[in-house]
């Protein structure tokens, strides 16, 4: 709870008048203004460099079946193999209807392709991100990214976003999302099992440490539209996500998901049809004592078309302590994190906004409240 007070007392607003990138894209600019344009160390690479690279993807798990100790141990080894290897993969035969899948994207597209007018009635502010929304961090003078977006809560129901925050139009859009957040919550739950199997725990083991039937789930829609010069600028920075899990349903026919090699490579993850792209978060790698680490990623544009893409956050209950699970600390490797809720870890996360595994990586050895001062 004090942590959501520290919240809502420094980010009533947020620092700057907010620009909605889709307007200026749609504005004709021929050059995007300097405070979208990133430094040269973070700038997507040519084309060329990334075709060097482009024999490598992501581990794809099949979810298919999974009954029986014997295929069940198989899947939890091919999920443990992805965590190790990547701390990204695909599934596929995961049980989400794909019609319910193209519905959801599709409503969330209908929504940003209306008038600016009619979006702007639904605009955010940093104190719970819900709403239309255009950066991320209240870091006054910071350098943004290429995208718009708009945020929900759908779970607990305790939690879950109010009316208001939701869109009138389309209509179809709050109840779409709802049953598509249901179906994703229910695979993340299935996840969850697979990946504390994977590290000889018990398969309920990670659910409970996180909250159980408590843990939250946060929807966020992501619009990244065409850009003049997409080679100077970025979707969205490079960053590691704060949850437990992030379910993405990116975009059906423009790609710009990259994820970060441990060489230092970036490769363009190339979805399947009708797979998810998912990954490990930050409180992953905090409960695994860091044998399952969340990995960089960021969004690259493109000047001949939009993107859109669902991302589903799966998080631990705000008020539960998430430190190293104890079965997994030996005197080889000691405790890595202090115990630290996930609303103490938000704040400070959004303080600061994307700053690639620079804030988890802080906090190594110390107390969480020492960063939120």
């Amino acid at each position: 709870m004090l942590a959501l007070l520290a919240m809502a007392d420094c980010m009533q607003d947020w620092p700057e008048p907010v620009v909605r990138v889709q307007a200026l894209a749609e504005s004709g600019l021929a050059a995007i203004p300097r405070c979208y344009v990133k430094p040269l160390c973070d700038r997507p690479a040519p084309a060329a460099d990334d075709d060097a690279s482009s024999g490598l993807s992501i581990p794809v798990v099949d979810l298919r079946g999974g009954g029986g100790d014997e295929l069940g141990d198989q899947l939890a080894e091919a999920v443990a193999a992805a965590c190790r290897g990547w701390g990204f993969f695909q599934v596929v035969n995961h049980g989400v209807r794909p019609e319910l899948m193209r519905a959801a994207r599709e409503a969330w597209r209908g929504f940003f392709r209306l008038p600016l007018p009619e979006k702007q009635k639904y605009a955010n502010s940093p104190r719970t991100y819900e709403g239309y929304g255009s950066r991320l961090g209240v870091e006054k003078g910071a350098i943004l990214d290429w995208g718009d977006y708009y945020f929900l809560h759908l779970s607990p129901e305790a939690a879950k976003s109010p009316a208001k925050y939701w869109p009138a139009n389309p209509v179809i859009c709050k109840e779409v999302s709802e049953e598509y957040g249901g179906e994703v919550i229910g695979l993340c739950e299935r996840l969850m099992r697979l990946l504390s199997a994977s590290l000889g725990l018990d398969e309920t083991r990670f659910q409970e440490a996180f909250g159980g039937a408590e843990c939250g789930a946060c929807l966020r829609a992501n619009y990244y539209p065409r850009c003049p010069q997409p080679d100077l600028t970025l979707g969205l920075s490079a960053h590691s996500d704060p949850g437990v899990l992030t379910v993405l349903l990116a975009d059906d026919h423009v790609h710009g998901l990259q994820v970060r090699r441990r060489d230092g490579h970036w490769v363009t993850v190339q979805p399947l049809p009708d797979a998810f792209i998912v990954n490990v978060g930050d409180q992953i790698q905090i409960l695994s004592n860091s044998m399952y680490k969340s990995v960089e990623h960021r969004v690259i544009v493109n000047a001949e078309e939009e993107r859109i893409s669902l991302a589903l956050f799966y998080n631990p209950r705000g008020d539960v302590p998430v430190a190293p699970a104890p079965e997994l600390v030996t005197p080889e490797r000691p405790s890595l994190y202090p115990p630290m809720t996930f609303d103490e870890y938000r704040v400070y996360v959004r303080k600061n906004g994307p700053k690639g595994k620079a804030q988890l990586e802080a906090l190594k050895g110390q107390s969480i409240t020492e960063n939120n001062e």
